[in-house]
């Protein structure tokens, strides 16, 4: 509120008190009064166009949502998207583009709202172990596990006694060993399927005989000239920028999509949603399969 507006209301408390206790005519008083109430309206109005432009400035904030996310092919999605968001007022704020085991822990302390880098799988084993109150806000793409090669070109080359490396933790390697089923190199044990878990020891008939090598997923590109052929995630092999023929790989069924992660308590924050809804637009899904020629899916 200015000042000269506390000046009238001052005033008109003192002009009021004059026409109460002294011995002016009805004429006067009624004069004086009129002029006192001219000087209350146009207080009002000013306080009134105050309050106006201070909530059309409230209004007109940027909300920051902080984030992090892998770099590739997530930072990437997220910065073609910045644009659309800045408009609605929504500033994102990647704080990091490389997750690690404390990325869903930072999450849930409330240090950013979102994070874009895992599954649903992966994340309900994170708050199995943890407690987390995490939940999947959207799925937005596949990056579909693949079957790369610097030998071949083609799946119909691989024979007996060929070796192929795969992801050795529990989620990744049920993923490899799965389209090596689809594909007929292997049949898994029964039941597997609805685990989501699997090692070479679920592998119940070889179809063509290989020779598979469990590995840290972070090990299998650098040592994939000691391989027939290899398993692993395409962000990993796009970071890597290797141009190894991809032979076989999940659809854009998989059910496991790269999620954007909140605290529950955001999950229908209107700028998480706005987020959402610009990852999964038509345009930002068509950016997708331009950019990545089936690398990345986008999810539909």
């Amino acid at each position: 509120m200015k000042k000269r507006t506390l000046s009238i209301i001052l005033t008109t408390v003192t002009a009021l008190s004059v026409l109460a206790g002294c011995g002016k005519s009805a004429g006067d008083k009624a004069e004086a009064a009129a002029t006192v109430a001219d000087e209350v309206a146009d207080a009002t109005e000013e306080v009134s166009d105050d309050a106006v432009a201070t909530s059309d400035a409230s209004e007109g904030e940027t909300v920051v949502l902080k984030g992090i996310v892998d770099l590739v092919p997530h930072s990437e999605i997220i910065e073609y998207v910045k644009p659309k968001l800045a408009e609605q007022g929504i500033e994102i704020d990647l704080v990091a583009t490389a997750a690690d085991s404390t990325t869903n822990e930072k999450l849930n302390a409330g240090e950013i709202d979102f994070n874009y880098f895992q599954h649903d799988p992966y994340l309900q084993s994170e708050i199995e172990a943890n407690g987390y109150d995490l939940v999947d806000a959207g799925d937005i793409h596949v990056e579909p596990i693949t079957a790369y090669s610097d030998k071949y070109t083609s799946k119909d080359e691989i024979k007996d006694g060929d070796v192929v490396a795969i992801p050795n933790d529990a989620t990744n390697e049920y993923r490899a060993l799965r389209i090596l089923e689809q594909n007929g190199f292997i049949k898994l044990a029964d039941g597997v399927e609805d685990s989501l878990s699997a090692s070479v020891s679920d592998i119940e008939e070889y179809t063509v005989q290989l020779e598979i090598v469990e590995l840290d997923s972070a090990q299998i590109i650098p040592t994939k000239d000691d391989y027939d052929f290899f398993i692993t995630n395409t962000n990993k092999a796009l970071e890597a920028g290797i141009d190894s023929a991809r032979l076989f790989s999940e659809g854009a069924d998989s059910p496991y999509a790269n999620i954007i992660a909140v605290r529950t308590e955001d999950k229908d924050n209107p700028a998480i949603q706005a987020l959402v809804a610009a990852l999964l637009d038509e345009d930002t899904q068509k950016f997708i399969e331009d950019k990545y020629n089936g690398a990345v899916i986008p999810v539909k």
